[in-house]
């Protein structure tokens, strides 16, 4: 990729854990990116991403104080959601009983069962081929760590099952998530993050 044809991307800085291993991925594909809360910065960013790890009540407080609940909703270009961030496009959550952007017309729910929760590790991954999944194989494995979980819906572009099935990765517009971490995920991982600059 030559420096004129890099994308730039800016990752949305709140209160949020996860952003430096975000940084390291994309580094790794020669892509330097701007960790910032500032509206037109992130206005003017060719691509935007929404990584967490975190609580969704107080993501989204921190997100209402600096009025990023209103911009990112309203961003025209690519936007990548990860982990925390797919769980805050959605409408709801049940954790602690947190209202979310809305983006995606689903709710969040706390998995339930006797298996070990939160999900951490390897699970695999069924998708549309949709272009964020191209060149990546049906039932690729994908890193996960998480304790709440997208239901189904009509925006899903991919599904994983973990004591229930669930939405592992969403699109409506610009608007693009994944249940996984993308950057911990190895090869595939890097792919999903080269499709996404390509969008």
């Amino acid at each position: 990729m030559s420096p004129s044809s890099r994308p730039t991307v800016a990752i949305v800085k709140y209160n949020a854990g996860n952003v430096r291993s975000v940084q390291f991925a994309l580094a790794r594909l020669g892509v330097k990116p701007l960790l910032t809360d500032d509206p037109a910065a992130l206005r003017a960013a060719s691509h935007v991403i929404f990584p967490g790890v975190g609580e969704a009540s107080s993501a989204m407080r921190f997100l209402r104080e600096r009025g990023l609940d209103d911009v990112i909703p309203s961003l025209t270009q690519p936007v990548l959601g990860i982990c925390l961030g797919l769980q805050l496009m959605c409408r709801h959550s049940e954790e602690a009983d947190t209202t979310c952007f809305g983006i995606f017309e689903t709710d969040v729910k706390r998995f339930r069962g006797d298996a070990k929760i939160p999900q951490i590790g390897w699970n695999t991954v069924h998708h549309d081929d949709s272009p964020l999944f191209a060149g990546i194989p049906q039932e690729a494995h994908f890193y996960f760590v998480h304790s709440f979980y997208a239901e189904p819906g009509h925006q899903q572009t991919a599904s994983t099952e973990y004591i229930v099935p669930f939405a592992s990765a969403m699109n409506k517009g610009n608007f693009h998530a994944v249940q996984f971490h993308p950057e911990k995920s190895a090869d595939v991982g890097s792919q999903l993050l080269k499709n996404f600059l390509a969008l």
